[in-house]
C-alpha cells in the first residue's frame, strides 16, 4: 500500500543521481510545504505523523474525497488551523501523503536498476518510464486525482517539474533535433492521471492497451521501432 512508509519524519539516504536532469529545483522532493526536514521539532515532526497517519486512514477506510481539513483535524485529535499551518490547504496535505510514493519513485529515475535508471538508451528509459508511470497512476489513481493542483500550480509544482525535465532529457538524447521542452509536456499528457481515470474507468480500456500507446507514442516521437 502507498501508506505504509509515510509517516517517516526523516526520508532515507537519497541515491547518488547518475545524471544531471536539469536547474538544481527539478531535484526537489515533495510539495514545499514543510517537507520532511531534519531540522523540524521533534513535537512538530509527530503532530505531521499524526496527521498524515489520520488522513491515510480516512482514504484507505472512506476514499479520498473524505479527507478535509476538518476530518484530519478530527481524526488526529488536534485544532483544525494545526492542520493548515502544516499543510497550507487540503491539497497540500493530499500531496504529502503522495510524497513517500514521489520520493520511491524519483530515487528509482534517478539510482535505480536500469532501463526506469540509468545505464539503459534513452529510448528504452522513456519506455519504461511511461509504463511505470501508468502503474503508479492506476494504483494511486483516486488520491491523485484529488491531490491535482489546480491550474495555476498544475505545471509549476516540484514533482511536475522534475518528471517534466527527466523527459525532457531523454528526448535531447534520443532526439537532439527535436524541442524537447515542447514534446516532454506532449508526453506528460499521454500519462495524467485524469486522462488515466477517463481512459481506464469512463471507456472501460485496459490498462495493457495504454501500455500499448505509449511505446507507440514514444516510436513515433523518436522515429524509432516500436517493440514487439
Amino acid at each position: 500500500m502507498l501508506y505504509a512508509g509515510l509517516m517517516s519524519a526523516v526520508p532515507p539516504p537519497f541515491p547518488k543521481p547518475e545524471e544531471t536532469v536539469g536547474p538544481p529545483e527539478l531535484l526537489q522532493l515533495g510539495t514545499g510545504i514543510e517537507e520532511d526536514e531534519p531540522c523540524l521539532r521533534a513535537d512538530a515532526a509527530r503532530n505531521r505523523a499524526r496527521l498524515l497517519e489520520a488522513a491515510a486512514r480516512l482514504v484507505a477506510e472512506h476514499g479520498a474525497a473524505a479527507v478535509t481539513m476538518e476530518a484530519v483535524a478530527a481524526a488526529a485529535s488536534v485544532g483544525k488551523g494545526t492542520v493548515f499551518r502544516r499543510f497550507g490547504d487540503r491539497t497540500g496535505l493530499l500531496m504529502a501523503l503522495l510524497d513517500h510514493s514521489e520520493k520511491k519513485f524519483q530515487a528509482a529515475l534517478l539510482g535505480g536498476p536500469p532501463p526506469l535508471g540509468p545505464g539503459a538508451p534513452p529510448v528504452e528509459r522513456l519506455r519504461a518510464f511511461g509504463c511505470a508511470m501508468l502503474r503508479r497512476s492506476i494504483d494511486e489513481l483516486e488520491l491523485q486525482l484529488a491531490a491535482e493542483p489546480s491550474a495555476e500550480r498544475r505545471y509549476t509544482s516540484a514533482p511536475r517539474r522534475f518528471l517534466r525535465g527527466h523527459v525532457a532529457l531523454l528526448l535531447r538524447q534520443a532526439v537532439p533535433d527535436a524541442d524537447s521542452e515542447l514534446l516532454s509536456h506532449t508526453l506528460l499528457a499521454y500519462l495524467d492521471a485524469a486522462l488515466v481515470h477517463h481512459l481506464t474507468e469512463q471507456c472501460g480500456m485496459p490498462p495493457e492497451r495504454l501500455r500499448a500507446g505509449w511505446l507507440d507514442l514514444v516510436a513515433r516521437v523518436t522515429r524509432t521501432e516500436r517493440p514487439a
